[in-house]
């Protein structure tokens, strides 16, 4: 008990440490760019770990050796990956350096062994994973074509939405209060997002909402005005636009054009300013091969997401000592941001890749970004760091590779954050 009651008392502290830290800061030059609370160029240590809240789930992927014919079977490889969206991005951020700290759902079953043996043997915390008899592990069957893609697949998840309750993550409430950022997916039911989004308000702790599909990206609708950044991709995207609408007025892109950034970005507009208009800081769209749009309503967005209250947290200071170096924090768009009222938008093109499987691209592009923000980098080199990670992951077999090499990243990170552009400047 006497634990306890000093945890607390170190969670108060922090908190009115991080309140004092920011009011003096008012008082300081900063760009909406540049990460703050540092010290001689170096980020300071914070203890307080980021938290991830979603699904932990045993993929089964089934890759043909040749074109499948249907109601008969096909050779090929058929393996075991772990996978969830939220469980992607947790260990793609402690495979460059931020340990996270994980709130989930699995059964003492086959799958939920595996899952739970795994986060164990790399260091990290199970504690706010909810283990029991009754829960049955979720696992998703993927059948992909030829080319890696996703071609069909069954879900069974539906242990997140019975097992991550509102009354279970309460439980976690100090833990999401002192954290640098929550990122939350949408597996979680409605009512466990909204409790989730509500703690992290109550401390202004920035959220990261990941859509995870089509259809659940619209649980949007009851969040919106809590959430700091969005990542959604283009379907993902013209869904949640229409969910925060309340009536179908965004239509689907039409996919059989090769569009230009330019004129890509053009047709996805007013979704996007819809999403700012309901309360979203900002939107990492994720456009696969044709890379990023990161958009916003200015530097007073960025200032309203928080993200410049962060405490880098990596605790070796390697990932933003090599980033930084190859990527200089003053990007130079960044006047560009302190526009108010403006959409801003750049974008970051893709890298090319020998392209192995795309299963986990998209959350080691969140789980890079992510990394890459708590460890005290700005959102543009973030951003870029994160388009690096998710090359490494379309080459590997798993949904999170193996390791990460810092120097490839690092490399990565300064082609794409070098060719980055301003797409739109305006008023809108």
């Amino acid at each position: 008990m006497a634990g306890l009651g000093e945890t607390k008392m170190e969670s108060s502290v922090q908190r009115r440490v991080g309140a004092i830290s920011r009011h003096l800061l008012l008082t300081r030059p900063n760009t909406v760019l540049s990460p703050i609370l540092l010290k001689g160029g170096q980020p300071i240590n914070g203890e307080a770990e980021p938290v991830i809240i979603g699904g932990m789930v045993l993929d089964i992927h089934a890759t043909p050796s040749m074109p499948a014919n249907p109601r008969t079977t096909t050779p090929g490889k058929v393996r075991y990956v772990l996978g969830g969206v939220a469980r992607n991005v947790a260990e793609c951020m402690s495979k460059l350096g931020t340990k996270p700290y994980m709130i989930s759902a699995v059964g003492l079953d086959m799958a939920g062994n595996l899952l739970i043996q795994h986060w164990k043997s790399a260091g990290l915390s199970t504690e706010g994973i909810r283990k029991q008899q009754d829960v049955v592990t979720p696992v998703v069957c993927n059948i992909l074509d030829l080319n890696g893609e996703l071609a069909a697949g069954v879900a069974s998840v539906e242990a997140v939405e019975e097992f991550l309750t509102p009354e279970w993550i309460q439980q976690f409430k100090d833990n999401i209060c002192t954290a640098p950022i929550l990122m939350v997916d949408a597996n979680l039911s409605p009512l466990a997002l909204e409790a989730s989004c509500q703690i992290a308000a109550e401390s202004s702790i920035p959220v990261w909402f990941e859509p995870v599909s089509v259809s659940k990206s619209r649980r949007i609708a009851s969040v919106a005005m809590y959430v700091s950044i969005a990542s959604p991709n283009e379907d993902e995207l013209i869904a949640m636009a229409n969910a925060l609408s309340c009536a179908n007025v965004f239509p689907p892109i039409e996919r059989g054009n090769k569009y230009s950034a330019e004129s890509l970005f053009q047709k996805l507009k007013p979704a996007i300013w819809l999403l700012l208009e309901k309360g979203i800081r900002m939107v990492v769209l994720t456009l696969g091969s044709d890379g990023v749009f990161l958009c916003s309503r200015g530097g007073s967005s960025f200032k309203r997401a928080n993200l410049e209250r962060i405490k880098a947290f990596d605790a070796s200071g390697q990932l933003y000592k090599v980033v930084t170096s190859s990527c200089p924090p003053h990007w130079h768009g960044a006047t560009a941001l302190e526009r108010d009222s403006h959409l801003f938008a750049v974008h970051f093109p893709a890298l090319p890749a020998s392209i192995v499987r795309l299963t986990g691209a998209g959350d080691c592009l969140v789980g890079g970004t992510l990394a890459s923000i708590c460890a005290g980098l700005n959102i543009m080199q973030s951003v870029a760091v994160g388009i690096a990670a998710a090359k490494a992951a379309v080459e590997a077999e798993a949904n999170v590779p193996g390791a990460f090499s810092l120097a490839t990243i690092a490399d990565g990170a300064r082609t794409v954050y070098s060719a980055a552009k301003v797409l739109f400047n305006q008023p809108m």
